[in-house]
């Protein structure tokens, strides 16, 4: 697993300050995420809005992918109230890693956030980078094993429910699922399967 690595100062906010946009006003625009290279090298910040807007600055992501013992994984319905894909099904858990954050701190925030979910022994799967036409994410997939009690919370997920694995095969293409959760499910499956 690759995890991030922190320069010793605060990385230089992107984009680079100007008169009209001192980099205090950037910091303050919100959510901060680290800028990395594939390695792992954290060079720079920059606001989640700045990611999003069709800079293509690789920054970390987290995915938990939660299978039940029957061969379901749970997914979540996006909020309606996100900026990217509403209403579509994802990942259990899926979110931006801050800036200051290890993978691992990210990973197990995120769970607790979105599913009031703590204790979990997550598994990594692997990594790989994602580029929409809007960003380009270092995502990081882990998997948990087991019968979980998940309780979603309602302002980041919409609803939640286990899926049978061929249900999710059957739905793939039908702009159910978010692009992003066709192609990591297509690559993670086996992968999966072989951990009941």
């Amino acid at each position: 697993m690759i995890d991030l690595v922190y320069p010793p100062e605060p990385a230089p906010i992107l984009p680079a300050p100007t008169a009209d946009a001192p980099s205090t006003m950037m910091a303050q625009a919100g959510e901060m995420l680290p800028i990395i290279r594939e390695n792992g090298i954290v060079y720079a910040q920059a606001t989640r809005k700045y990611c999003h807007g069709g800079s293509f600055l690789l920054h970390p992501v987290v995915h938990l992918h939660i299978i039940n013992r029957n061969a379901e994984l749970y997914l979540q319905k996006r909020s309606m109230k996100k900026d990217l894909l509403p209403g579509r099904w994802d990942t259990a858990v899926g979110g931006h890693v801050d800036y200051g954050e290890y993978i691992s701190e990210a990973l197990h925030r995120e769970a607790a956030e979105e599913l009031g979910f703590y204790d979990f022994n997550p598994l990594h799967l692997g990594n790989y980078v994602f580029q929409s036409n809007m960003e380009r994410e270092m995502i990081n997939v882990f998997a948990a094993v087991g019968n979980f009690e998940l309780h979603p919370d309602e302002d980041e997920v919409d609803e939640g429910r286990y899926w049978p694995l061929d249900e999710i095969e059957a739905n793939i293409g039908q702009s159910v699922f978010t692009p992003n959760f066709e192609g990591e499910f297509r690559k993670i499956r086996k992968s999966l399967e072989a951990l009941l």
